[in-house]
Protein backbone atom coordinates (compact mmCIF):
# COMPACT_ATOMS: atom_id res chain seq x y z
CA UNK A 1 0.00 0.00 0.00
CA UNK A 2 0.84 3.49 -0.77
CA UNK A 3 -0.68 7.09 -0.57
CA UNK A 4 -1.40 6.10 -3.86
CA UNK A 5 -4.11 3.84 -3.32
CA UNK A 6 -5.96 7.26 -1.46
CA UNK A 7 -8.25 9.97 -2.81
CA UNK A 8 -9.05 13.18 -0.97
CA UNK A 9 -11.43 16.10 -1.25
CA UNK A 10 -10.01 18.74 -2.35
CA UNK A 11 -10.51 22.77 -1.31
CA UNK A 12 -13.42 23.34 -3.51
CA UNK A 13 -14.90 19.71 -2.90
CA UNK A 14 -13.91 17.69 -5.32
CA UNK A 15 -12.56 14.00 -5.12
CA UNK A 16 -8.69 13.65 -6.35
CA UNK A 17 -6.84 10.76 -6.22
CA UNK A 18 -3.52 11.16 -4.61
CA UNK A 19 -2.11 8.66 -7.91
CA UNK A 20 -1.86 12.43 -9.60
CA UNK A 21 0.98 12.83 -7.91
CA UNK A 22 2.93 9.70 -8.69
CA UNK A 23 6.48 9.79 -9.00
CA UNK A 24 6.67 13.13 -6.99
CA UNK A 25 8.51 13.61 -3.36
CA UNK A 26 5.89 14.75 -1.72
CA UNK A 27 5.12 16.96 1.49
CA UNK A 28 1.73 16.39 3.41
CA UNK A 29 1.44 18.84 6.55
CA UNK A 30 -1.47 19.06 8.41
CA UNK A 31 -2.32 22.55 9.13
CA UNK A 32 -3.89 25.73 10.96
CA UNK A 33 -4.23 29.26 10.01
CA UNK A 34 -3.86 30.88 13.52
CA UNK A 35 -1.79 29.11 15.31
CA UNK A 36 1.72 29.59 16.47
CA UNK A 37 3.98 27.72 13.45
CA UNK A 38 1.62 29.32 10.77
CA UNK A 39 4.02 31.50 9.37
CA UNK A 40 5.91 27.74 8.38
CA UNK A 41 3.55 28.32 5.24
CA UNK A 42 6.52 30.97 4.17
CA UNK A 43 8.83 28.02 4.25
CA UNK A 44 6.75 25.22 2.76
CA UNK A 45 6.19 27.98 0.14
CA UNK A 46 9.90 28.69 -0.55
CA UNK A 47 10.39 24.96 -0.79
CA UNK A 48 7.26 24.34 -3.47
CA UNK A 49 8.52 27.05 -5.39
CA UNK A 50 12.31 26.09 -5.55
CA UNK A 51 11.54 22.09 -6.13
CA UNK A 52 8.16 22.71 -7.84
CA UNK A 53 9.79 22.07 -11.38
CA UNK A 54 11.59 18.95 -10.65
CA UNK A 55 9.33 16.85 -9.09
CA UNK A 56 8.08 18.23 -5.30
CA UNK A 57 4.86 18.80 -4.35
CA UNK A 58 3.51 20.56 -0.83
CA UNK A 59 0.04 18.92 -0.11
CA UNK A 60 -1.64 20.92 2.43
CA UNK A 61 -4.21 19.56 4.97
CA UNK A 62 -5.92 22.28 7.46
CA UNK A 63 -6.83 20.89 10.42
CA UNK A 64 -9.03 21.96 13.36
CA UNK A 65 -8.64 19.49 15.88
CA UNK A 66 -5.99 21.24 18.21
CA UNK A 67 -6.45 24.34 20.14
CA UNK A 68 -9.36 25.59 17.50
CA UNK A 69 -6.83 26.96 15.19
CA UNK A 70 -8.05 26.41 11.70
CA UNK A 71 -11.74 28.32 11.85
CA UNK A 72 -13.65 28.97 9.05
CA UNK A 73 -14.66 27.82 6.05
CA UNK A 74 -12.29 26.41 3.28
CA UNK A 75 -13.03 28.99 1.21
CA UNK A 76 -11.92 31.32 4.13
CA UNK A 77 -9.00 29.04 4.96
CA UNK A 78 -7.44 29.16 1.17
CA UNK A 79 -7.79 32.98 1.19
CA UNK A 80 -5.56 33.51 4.31
CA UNK A 81 -3.00 31.37 3.15
CA UNK A 82 -2.96 32.88 -0.22
CA UNK A 83 -3.34 36.40 0.90
CA UNK A 84 -1.07 36.38 4.02
CA UNK A 85 1.29 33.70 2.59
CA UNK A 86 1.19 33.68 -0.91
CA UNK A 87 0.78 30.43 -1.18
CA UNK A 88 0.44 28.19 -4.70
CA UNK A 89 0.52 24.21 -3.51
CA UNK A 90 -2.43 22.55 -3.30
CA UNK A 91 -5.10 22.49 -0.37
CA UNK A 92 -7.56 20.33 0.20
CA UNK A 93 -10.73 20.15 2.67
CA UNK A 94 -10.81 20.37 6.57
CA UNK A 95 -9.39 17.19 8.07
CA UNK A 96 -9.19 15.21 11.45
CA UNK A 97 -6.05 14.04 11.90
CA UNK A 98 -6.76 11.56 14.92
CA UNK A 99 -9.56 9.55 17.02
CA UNK A 100 -12.89 8.74 15.28
CA UNK A 101 -13.11 10.49 12.27
CA UNK A 102 -9.75 10.69 11.23
CA UNK A 103 -8.75 11.06 7.70
CA UNK A 104 -8.02 7.32 6.21
CA UNK A 105 -4.91 8.98 4.92
CA UNK A 106 -3.57 10.36 7.96
CA UNK A 107 -4.20 6.61 9.40
CA UNK A 108 -2.11 5.17 6.89
CA UNK A 109 0.60 7.81 7.36
CA UNK A 110 0.21 7.49 11.06
CA UNK A 111 0.93 3.69 11.20
CA UNK A 112 3.84 4.20 8.64
CA UNK A 113 6.47 6.00 10.58
CA UNK A 114 5.65 6.75 14.28
CA UNK A 115 5.92 10.41 15.79
CA UNK A 116 8.10 11.19 18.89
CA UNK A 117 8.13 9.13 22.01
CA UNK A 118 6.71 6.36 19.52
CA UNK A 119 3.36 7.79 19.82
CA UNK A 120 1.21 7.42 16.23
CA UNK A 121 -1.56 10.19 17.08
CA UNK A 122 -0.67 13.50 15.47
CA UNK A 123 0.36 15.93 18.65
CA UNK A 124 -0.04 19.12 16.90
CA UNK A 125 -0.38 21.71 13.74
CA UNK A 126 1.80 21.74 10.81
CA UNK A 127 3.30 17.94 11.29
CA UNK A 128 5.10 16.76 7.94
CA UNK A 129 5.42 13.62 5.99
CA UNK A 130 7.84 13.38 3.67
CA UNK A 131 6.70 10.53 0.89
CA UNK A 132 9.23 9.48 -1.76
CA UNK A 133 8.61 8.53 -5.33
CA UNK A 134 6.91 5.93 -5.00
CA UNK A 135 4.73 6.69 -2.89
CA UNK A 136 5.95 5.39 0.20
CA UNK A 137 6.79 7.25 3.97
CA UNK A 138 9.93 8.38 4.21
CA UNK A 139 10.06 10.57 7.40
CA UNK A 140 7.72 12.30 9.82
CA UNK A 141 8.96 15.65 11.19
CA UNK A 142 7.25 17.08 14.12
CA UNK A 143 5.69 20.67 14.19
CA UNK A 144 9.18 21.96 15.69
CA UNK A 145 11.02 20.77 12.66
CA UNK A 146 10.84 23.86 9.78
CA UNK A 147 10.30 23.33 6.27
CA UNK A 148 13.88 24.86 5.84
CA UNK A 149 15.12 21.91 7.81
CA UNK A 150 13.97 19.66 6.12
CA UNK A 151 15.16 20.79 2.38
CA UNK A 152 18.57 18.59 2.40
CA UNK A 153 16.03 15.10 2.86
CA UNK A 154 13.89 16.48 0.19
CA UNK A 155 16.79 17.33 -2.36
CA UNK A 156 18.31 13.80 -1.42
CA UNK A 157 14.76 12.03 -2.86
CA UNK A 158 14.09 14.24 -5.48
CA UNK A 159 17.93 13.28 -6.69
CA UNK A 160 17.13 9.55 -6.63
Amino acid sequence: MSIYDFSVTDINGKEISLKEFEGKVVLIVNTATDCGYTPQYNGLQKLYEKYKNIGFEVLDFPCNQFGQQAPGTEEQINDFCILKYNTTFPRFAKIEVNGQNESPLYGFLKVQKDGMDGLKDIRWNFTKFLINKKGNVVQRYDSKITPEAIEPDIKELLDE
